[in-house]
């Protein structure tokens, strides 16, 4: 999803809610625009006799017909920024996209610099960053070790092809768990289109964690080459799910969670959403889709600054948010 200008009809809601006295906020919230779009909306195009859409809309589009592109912080950039910071994205993703937007180039570090001094002022995009102050622990293998998986096959017997990630259908897979033990969430990752998939269990039982890995791949089954599996107890049941999906199983080396590094990255990144702290033993479906969608829909430096949506649709021609049905509730 890319940034656009208020349309003529948004500012034509805009108009006729100021004037039945909305408040900003409550009209930011119905257009799922932020509040800070629509204050700069009004200081731009309002005009002597008020805020009037039609009016609005030609300011509009004169000022764009002048602006040059080697621009820095505009009000439209900021704008820019601000509605992508909503969406969960990185500064990185958000400058990376700006210049295939809108060929304007600018720093990261740019970025990072105006959301400190919204801060300074008061403001609260810095709570939009995905690590704000917290400090990042890496997370490796505990001290114990994992046996009694049967027919264990070592990713050193893997395919170069998934190695090389020379195509769609090599998945990296795992689990992250609730407060407590409580709850969990099936993880996978395409190694070639940093696509992300996961579904939640009430426990993290081999027979739960199959139930949930075949039914988030039979629909893809034909893009369904292999699965790399860490050593858990809970991926016990990797024949059956080899057999069922018509692919080959490998599992990394104990305590070499850099050979799955893809599924570690993006379960620390949907961690945003449900982080350590929380249960996952009451969490729905819906939730888990909601949070996953977001990921796949941001950009990536990996990708060009293309999202995982859009590689994925780009190798094998399916749009996959409409083939499984992704439903969002707003």
């Amino acid at each position: 999803m890319t940034y656009e200008h208020l349309s003529l009809e948004e500012r034509h809601y805009l108009e006729i809610e100021l004037k039945a006295g909305t408040s900003i906020t409550k009209i930011a919230k119905n257009l799922n625009r932020s509040t800070s779009t629509l204050s700069r909306e009004l200081k731009r195009n309002k005009g002597l006799r008020g805020y009037r859409n039609k009016q609005a809309n030609d300011f509009a589009q004169e000022r764009h017909k002048v602006k040059p592109k080697a621009i820095k912080l505009t009000e439209e950039v900021k704008d820019y920024i601000d509605e992508h910071l909503l969406k969960d994205w990185s500064p990185e993703q958000i400058v990376g996209r700006l210049k295939d937007d809108q060929s304007i180039l600018l720093h990261h570090e740019t970025v990072y610099q105006y959301i400190l001094r919204d801060k300074e002022s008061g403001g609260e995009l810095y709570k939009l960053l995905r690590h704000q102050n917290k400090t990042y622990r890496k997370r490796y293998g505990n001290q114990h070790s994992r046996n009694g998986i049967p027919n264990r096959v070592d990713i050193d017997e893997r395919p170069e092809a998934a190695n090389k990630r020379e195509r769609v259908g090599d998945w990296e897979m795992d689990t992250i768990i609730g407060k407590a033990h409580k709850g969990a969430i099936v993880t996978m990752d395409d190694r070639k289109s940093k696509l992300r998939l996961a579904l939640p269990v009430s426990h993290k039982k081999a027979t739960l964690v199959k139930d949930a890995i075949i039914s988030l791949l039979t629909p893809i089954k034909d893009l369904v080459h292999t699965l790399t599996f860490d050593n858990g107890k809970e991926f016990t049941q990797h024949e059956t799910i080899s057999k069922e999906l018509e692919c080959n199983s490998y599992f990394a080396k104990p305590y070499h969670s850099w050979e799955r590094g893809q599924n570690e990255n993006a379960n620390g990144l949907l961690r945003q959403y449900f982080p350590k702290s929380m249960a996952l033993d009451g969490i729905s479906e819906n939730e888990v889709i909601i949070a996953v969608d977001k990921l796949n829909s941001r950009p990536r430096k990996c990708l060009k600054f293309k999202t995982p949506y859009e590689v994925f649709e780009n190798l094998t021609g399916i749009n996959l948010r409409k083939s499984v049905g992704v439903a969002l509730t707003t």
